[in-house]
């Protein structure tokens, strides 16, 4: 059975665990082991070869760990997976006997290094998880899977670990939910799995992450698993233990995606409604552009730029001092007005440079 039936197949969540960096032969087999007696994974991870930020980090044990991974699998009966960043390291995995391969975000950023990857996988049948690229971009993360499947791979499973930024105030990657849930609509066979642990890189944040993917219809998640955290090589702040894994899927609600008909009628009437209130919203927005478009008259007459930032500024500031009125989040307010200003300034563009507007 294909690794995409199977976790399909699965009660959900399907879990992946293990350390996020092979340490030592006891450390794998120890925390392996113990995810296998808490029956906690369908699957075992750890990471071998680590694509550090700057040079001198621990980078991982390299070849002989794959061995300790791939033992523990015996041990345990279950399949494990390993990251791949070359093709070089597809080799050695597939002689050691890895049984699935992660494709990393910093992997996946570079269509050269992915389709390196793929050229090595040709012929060869293997599950193939793929994380999303480190920068928001869906066409990135799409684009990797058409190479895999270009060479006939199609055993393929999404991991969704969060975009990078600079310096967040809560989390290490940010989730931006709306670039899964995208890849899920143009994807629908795929399963998706989300790695809240990169995502967070707090372990205290797990538990709301994995929830909220659970409650997003996710398929699964991987969880960095390590026996002793607070010492481990790499990422220390974002492992946890066995246990607190255990503890954690436990607590973790799992809300059914199917729906009665009784209750599907009462929700398609609200939803109903709701289509009634969007229609009413996009006329309100064409007539808005409409008042976009003689204001940029006026400032074609009058030879005016477009962009007034004194102005701008002192319309966003009153729309988000205004966000607990509204019982909108300020996060919300800001995206729907700066979609809303760049429309408006593409219709002035428009009006003030008609042989040069967008079409």
């Amino acid at each position: 059975m294909k690794l995409q039936e199977e976790i399909k197949n699965n009660n959900r969540p399907f879990i992946i665990a293990g350390p996020c960096s092979a340490e030592s032969e006891e450390q794998i087999l120890s925390v392996c082991q113990e995810i296998a007696n808490n029956h906690s994974a369908q699957m075992l991870r750890a990471g071998i070869w680590k694509p550090r930020t700057r040079p001198g980090s621990f980078e991982g044990i390299g070849e002989r760990a794959l061995e300790w991974i791939v033992n523990a699998g015996k041990e345990t009966n279950l399949p494990t997976t390993i990251e791949v960043a070359n093709a070089s390291h597809v080799n050695l995995a597939l002689k050691a006997g890895v049984s699935s391969l992660w494709i990393g975000a910093r992997t996946t950023v570079n269509p050269f290094a992915v389709q390196e990857i793929a050229d090595a996988l040709r012929g060869v049948d293997i599950p193939i998880l793929i994380k999303n690229p480190v920068n928001p971009d869906l066409s990135l993360w799409m684009g990797a899977f058409e190479r895999f499947e270009k060479i006939g791979l199609t055993d393929l499973t999404a991991i969704h670990r969060g975009f990078s930024v600079y310096k967040h105030r809560k989390y290490r990657n940010v989730p931006s939910w709306e670039i899964p849930i995208a890849l899920k609509e143009n994807r629908p066979e795929t399963p998706i799995l989300c790695d809240p642990s990169h995502i967070t890189g707090n372990r205290e944040l797990l538990f709301e992450v994995s929830q909220k993917a659970m409650d997003l219809n996710f398929d699964g998640l991987m969880i960095e698993t390590h026996p002793d955290p607070d010492n481990a090589w790499s990422d220390a702040a974002q492992q946890i233990t066995p246990a607190r894994l255990k503890e954690i899927l436990n607590t973790i609600v799992l809300r059914s995606h199917t729906v009665s008909q009784d209750i599907a009628t009462i929700i398609n009437e609200v939803r109903e409604k709701v289509n009634n209130v969007d229609d009413r919203l996009f006329e309100l927005l064409m007539e808005r552009m409409e008042f976009s478009n003689t204001v940029g008259q006026l400032k074609r007459e009058n030879n005016i730029t477009i962009l007034q930032q004194e102005h701008w500024t002192k319309v966003i500031k009153t729309r988000l001092d205004l966000a607990e009125d509204y019982q909108l989040s300020e996060k919300f307010i800001r995206s729907f007005m700066d979609a809303i200003h760049q429309e408006s300034i593409r219709h002035q563009t428009a009006v003030m440079n008609p042989k040069k507007s967008d079409e």
